[in-house]
């Protein structure tokens, strides 16, 4: 079982992701796909007219996307709606029979929700109210074990559902760290727009090829931005039992086959 997580960011070599995919499952391979959309949530959202907004948490200094409900809807538009949909389709071209499913369909990852959440802003610390956001506590690994079984290919969208059943904006690395982590994925292969961890970012002969667990809290200080929230999740994914978590470069002509031969950053 692998899990591969397609980043929302600008660059990834999509038709490519996709031929790596049907060539491992033509081989025997299960695979799970995880896909965001962050770079074409914003490109939409500042079309409507509704700037996107990016908040940075008091605890941790990580960075996200404020959710209000109307960012949500934009949110799942984009994710659930097109980027989900273009996703199966050309999987479907490459001959793999891709199912698209959010977190919310079936109930597939439960999270809790972040009503509140604490900030800093120009220095001073406030709460944000009203956010759709959520971490996620369980994975309906059964439903996905099921569309496997019945030679499907799961391909999930960065929504999830609380518990008191509203539609969440949740971090797709971590959810792809979770759902690998309830399928007993081997490997989770995290691609993005970079060739992995840098030291030096973005200096990319700076790349770290590989980091053990015990190293995690040091990589977190060499990740910048978005990165920090990967190692995050991989730290997850190694906690969940995921054996290894590689972040890859999505740009190249053979991504996923670059990355189960060793290149990139892995973590186990």
């Amino acid at each position: 079982m692998i899990v591969v997580k397609i980043g929302g960011a600008q660059g990834v070599n999509l038709p490519a992701v996709c031929k790596d995919i049907s060539a491992l499952i033509k081989e025997g391979q299960k695979v799970v796909v995880v896909h965001g959309g962050s770079a074409e949530t914003n490109e939409i959202s500042t079309q409507l007219g509704h700037e996107p907004r990016f908040v940075t948490a008091a605890q941790g200094g990580f960075t996200s996307r404020y959710t209000d409900r109307t960012t949500l809807e934009i949110f799942a538009m984009v994710t659930s709606g097109k980027i989900n949909t273009i996703l199966v389709e050309t999987l479907q071209k490459n001959g793999v029979n891709a199912f698209g499913l959010s977190g919310v369909d079936g109930r597939t990852m439960v999270a809790r929700r972040k009503e509140a959440i604490r900030i800093i802003e120009n220095g001073k610390i406030r709460m944000l109210r009203d956010d759709y956001t959520g971490k996620i506590e369980s994975v309906n690994a059964d439903l996905l074990k099921m569309l496997l079984d019945a030679g499907y290919t799961p391909v999930v969208a960065p929504l999830a559902i609380s518990h008191e059943s509203d539609a969440l904006n949740v971090d797709a690395d971590r959810a792809a760290a979770m759902v690998a982590g309830a399928v007993q994925a081997e490997k989770l292969i995290i691609l993005t727009n970079v060739p992995g961890l840098m030291r030096s970012f973005p200096d990319e002969s700076t790349l770290i090829s590989s980091v053990a667990k015990k190293d995690l809290e040091q990589a977190l200080g060499y990740a910048e931005g978005r990165m920090k929230k990967k190692v995050l999740g991989a730290s997850e994914a190694l906690d969940l039992g995921v054996n290894s978590i590689t972040f890859a470069d999505g740009r190249v002509e053979h991504p996923i086959v670059d990355a189960l031969s060793g290149k990139g950053t892995t973590i186990s």
